[in-house]
C-alpha cells in the first residue's frame, strides 16, 4: 500500500510549525473557500430525533436532487442511476472492485491522482499508466500510446477531467478518441469529475456522459468535496447508465451499510447553491493561477504549464530530487522564518524516474499568501544545495 505523497511530509511540516516557522501549503487540495452558507445551515437546522441509517444507495431525495443538478448538465439520468458514497474515494474503490477482477489491468494518464494507486492496491488492481509530458501541458497521450498496452487483461481507462494533479483540461475531440479506444476494445471509462466546476478562461467541460453510443462503458466518479468546498463531509456518488454495473455495486455499497444522513441532508441542501457562488469562486481561482504561474514562470529555470482547470499545477524545477528538496524545504530551509509545503510529483506517477524534478502545488491560499510561499520558492531555489 503506497504512502501519500501528498501527506507523507506531514511529520516535517508539523516540526517546523513546532520550530516556530510559518509554513505556507501548497500540498494539498484543501481550499480556503468557504462552504456554502446553505450546506451549513441545512446541518445546524437538522429536523431528525433518531440518527437512523439511510439507504445502501443513498435518500431518494437526495438522488433526486442530484439528478436534477446533472440534468442541467445534460447527464439525462433518473435517481436510480446514482449510488451515493462515503466521498469520492469510496466511489472509485467501489467501481473498480465491481468492474474490474483481481489482476485485471486499468490504463491511467500520468501522472495521475495518486490515491488511484491505493484504490488500485485495495481492489488488486494493476495499474499500467501512460506518460503525458509537461512540455504540452500534459495533454492526453496519443491512442496509439494506450493502444500498445492494451492486454486481454485491460478493463477500463481512468481519465480526471480536470486533472489532479495536472489541472489540464480534456478537450471534446480528446474525448471523443477516448471514445473510440474503448468502444474499438470494449473498454470501461472511468470519469472522476470532482473538479467539474472549475473550468478557466471561457473554456468548456466535457463529460463522456455527453457522447452518444458510450452508456454501458461509462462510471461518472463525483464529490461535493472540491465543488462545495466541503472536503470534510465525505460525501460522493457513482452514476451509470449501465444496469449490471449498477446491480453489482449495490451489492458493495449495502456491505458497507449506507451513506452518512447528515451529509445527505447537507449535500441536498447544496444543490441550491445559486450560480454567483461558483462564479466568485471561479474568478478567484483564475486570479490565484495567474499568480502562481507566472511567478513561477519568471524563476530561473522554472517551467509550469498554465493549467485549464481544478486547482492544481504541476511545475519543473531546477532540482536533482522532488522528494529530497520537499522535505529539505521543510526541514532545513526558512526565509524571514516562513517556507513551502508541496507534494514531490513523485508519487503521481507509476513510471520508475517519472516527475524527479516536478513538484505539485495546490493554489488553495489567498492571493497574498500565494505571492509570500512565491518569494520563498524563489530564495529557496538560490541556495538548495541540489539545484541543477
Amino acid at each position: 500500500m503506497p504512502a501519500s505523497p501528498i501527506r507523507k511530509l506531514t511529520p516535517f511540516a508539523d516540526k517546523a510549525k513546532r520550530d516556530g516557522k510559518k509554513v505556507y501549503h501548497l500540498n494539498i487540495g484543501q481550499p480556503d473557500i468557504e462552504t456554502p452558507e446553505g450546506m451549513l445551515n441545512a446541518i445546524k437546522n437538522i429536523p431528525f430525533k433518531v440518527w437512523a441509517y439511510t439507504a445502501s444507495e443513498g435518500t431518494l431525495s437526495y438522488r433526486t436532487k442530484l439528478a436534477a443538478y446533472y440534468n442541467k448538465l445534460n447527464y439525462n439520468i433518473t435517481p436510480d442511476q446514482i449510488i451515493v458514497t462515503t466521498g469520492g474515494s469510496e466511489a472509485i474503490i467501489i467501481t473498480m472492485m465491481t468492474c474490474l477482477n483481481p489482476g485485471d489491468e486499468v490504463i491511467i494518464p500520468e501522472p495521475f491522482y495518486a490515491n488511484y494507486n491505493g484504490f488500485a492496491c485495495q481492489s488488486d488492481v494493476v495499474v499500467k499508466p501512460i506518460l503525458s509530458h509537461i512540455e504540452n501541458g500534459f495533454a492526453l497521450p496519443p491512442i496509439a500510446e494506450f493502444e500498445k498496452v492494451i492486454t486481454d487483461k485491460t478493463k477500463a481507462v481512468i481519465i480526471c477531467n480536470p486533472n489532479n494533479p495536472t489541472g489540464y483540461l480534456y478537450s471534446e475531440e480528446e474525448l471523443r478518441a477516448l471514445k473510440e479506444l474503448c468502444l474499438k476494445y470494449d473498454l470501461y471509462l472511468f470519469s472522476d469529475e470532482a473538479y467539474r466546476e472549475f473550468c478557466y478562461d471561457g473554456r468548456t467541460f466535457t463529460s463522456p456522459m455527453h457522447l452518444d453510443g458510450l452508456d454501458d462503458n461509462v462510471v461518472v466518479l463525483d464529490t461535493v468535496s472540491k465543488r462545495y468546498s466541503a472536503c470534510g463531509a465525505r460525501l460522493g456518488c457513482m452514476i451509470t447508465k449501465n444496469k449490471e454495473i449498477l446491480s453489482a455495486a449495490l451489492k458493495f455499497a449495502q456491505a458497507r451499510l449506507s451513506p452518512g444522513m447528515v451529509e445527505q441532508i447537507a449535500g441536498e441542501a447544496a444543490v441550491d447553491t445559486p450560480d454567483e457562488y461558483f462564479t466568485a469562486v471561479n474568478t478567484e481561482y483564475t486570479n490565484r493561477r495567474d499568480i502562481l504561474v507566472e511567478s513561477l514562470n519568471k524563476m530561473d529555470g522554472v517551467f509550469c504549464p498554465n493549467p485549464g482547470g481544478a486547482f492544481y499545477v504541476v511545475a519543473k524545477l531546477p532540482i536533482d530530487n522532488a522528494d529530497k528538496f520537499c522535505q529539505w524545504m521543510l526541514e532545513e530551509f526558512s526565509y524571514d522564518n516562513q517556507t513551502v509545503m508541496m507534494a514531490p510529483a513523485t508519487g503521481f506517477y507509476s513510471t520508475k524516474g517519472a516527475g524527479t524534478n516536478e513538484v505539485r502545488m495546490a493554489y488553495v491560499l489567498n492571493t497574498d499568501d500565494l505571492k509570500k510561499a512565491m518569494t520563498c520558492l524563489e530564495e529557496a531555489l538560490k541556495v538548495y544545495p541540489g539545484r541543477k
